[in-house]
């Protein structure tokens, strides 16, 4: 519980505690401080927004704004002399999801097409495909770890495919892309930023020397077209490239850690696959694969929850929190993959709404189908209060999850 004089000034997060199980403290905040000041990770100030309507009309607000420009300035302004604050790697962060219409609107329609239902349906074989030779490199072991066995390979494979990224150079990212995400060293945050955009200034490149028949092509041709600018573009590519890939991996990693850890849920999903897609919904809104929402800055004074935040500051949403509000998502902190838990804030809402979500929610599905087609009885392979959640407050996934994989067929 918090005590008045800790509601009275900014809340200092304790990073450790808060990466490995923030649910505690957003229970607290929901009941006490839906709308509230904290010191983020290096000593940034900005506004936590915990409850779910709070937090859905956060999204959809265009008084708070995405610009990059402005929001640089309003985090040097809100940050202390005691650490790096938050920083953006400006050469990569020139994307629809640092901007406000009108060129959020012209960069999103760049990629509109490819991201929806029916196109991301017809993906179907391939990842099927890709899921189930990854299943046959698990079959005849005891033990695997499903996020570097599974979770990270398959919406690695397929985004690169996409924005036709060659096999050889895949998994050079898996070293390159979590510094971008978790807000550790800056150091080693600037050293891979640097090969990342040496690396994707080249790739694109060879697009335009080599046309292909995938995204990046594609976009390759609006820069051509004058839709884009070569900076748009590559910074476009590293979007895909990084929400593509961690948040859909992290979708699988933590929602298979919800039902091993649930088994009489697992159980009720092994008698009904036809509860897949409702499960997919639960498990999105029980364990969240992004933890708070990207940064906003106010324009003007702006009241939520009943708080008046003013202009000029940062505001965080906590998709994990509103997720687990009883007054949306009654008995929230439950799990149950019948109670239909549309609504949930993980891909969030308004203009900003995760555009590949569609995609996410396939390769999600087709990796839960079939690992309980070749392994129904698989089970968790670790106590549960022994695994570590990566780094960073921004996502919201486990380092590793060993399973015990007992395959009736492999």
């Amino acid at each position: 519980m918090l005590n008045e004089q800790e509601n009275a000034s900014p809340l200092r997060l304790n990073e450790e505690e808060f990466e490995q199980d923030p649910h505690g403290l957003y229970d607290a905040l929901r009941v006490e401080a839906p709308v509230r000041e904290i010191i983020a990770p290096g000593g940034t100030k900005v506004w936590l927004v915990t409850k779910y309507d709070d937090a859905r009309a956060a999204l959809a607000d265009n008084r708070l704004s995405k610009n990059i420009e402005v929001g640089q300035k309003v985090i040097e302004r809100n940050t202390s002399g005691e650490g790096e604050g938050l920083v953006y790697a400006s050469e990569l962060a020139v994307h629809m999801l640092n901007t406000d219409p009108p060129d959020h609107t012209r960069l999103r329609q760049q990629v509109n097409r490819v991201f929806t239902t029916p196109a991301v349906e017809k993906l179907r074989p391939r990842i099927e495909e890709i899921t189930a030779d990854l299943l046959d490199s698990m079959a005849g072991q005891d033990e695997a770890d499903l996020m570097s066995a599974l979770a990270y390979p398959i919406p690695m494979a397929v985004i690169c495919e996409l924005l036709g990224v060659p096999t050889s150079d895949r998994e050079r990212f898996r070293g390159w892309v979590p510094s971008q995400l978790a807000g550790g060293d800056p150091e080693q945050m600037a050293a891979d930023t640097v090969k990342l955009l040496e690396y994707l200034e080249g790739l694109v490149e060879s697009k335009r020397s080599e046309p292909a028949d995938d995204l990046l092509t594609d976009l390759v041709r609006s820069t051509d077209d004058g839709k884009l600018n070569t900076q748009e573009l590559v910074s476009m590519a590293f979007l895909l490239l990084v929400a593509g890939h961690e948040t859909t991996a992290h979708l699988i990693g933590n929602g298979m850690y919800a039902l091993l850890s649930h088994p009489d849920q697992f159980a009720v999903l092994r008698a009904d696959r036809s509860l897949l897609p409702g499960a997919i919904e639960e498990v999105l809104r029980y364990e969240s694969p992004v933890n708070t929402s990207s940064l906003r800055f106010t324009t003007e004074p702006i009241e939520l929850g009943g708080v008046v935040i003013p202009e000029g500051e940062l505001v965080v949403v906590a998709l994990t929190s509103a997720n687990r509000d009883d007054s949306k998502f009654p008995d929230g902190g439950t799990l149950d993959i019948c109670r239909g838990a549309g609504g949930n804030l993980s891909f969030g809402h308004g203009i900003h709404y995760c555009v590949g979500a569609p995609l996410a929610r396939l390769e999600a599905q087709i990796a839960f189908g079939q690992l309980i087609d070749r392994f129904p009885e698989m089970r968790l392979a670790a106590d549960p209060a022994d695994l570590r959640w990566q780094p960073g407050t921004a996502l919201r996934g486990l380092k590793t999850l060993p399973v015990r994989l007992d395959a009736q067929h492999g």
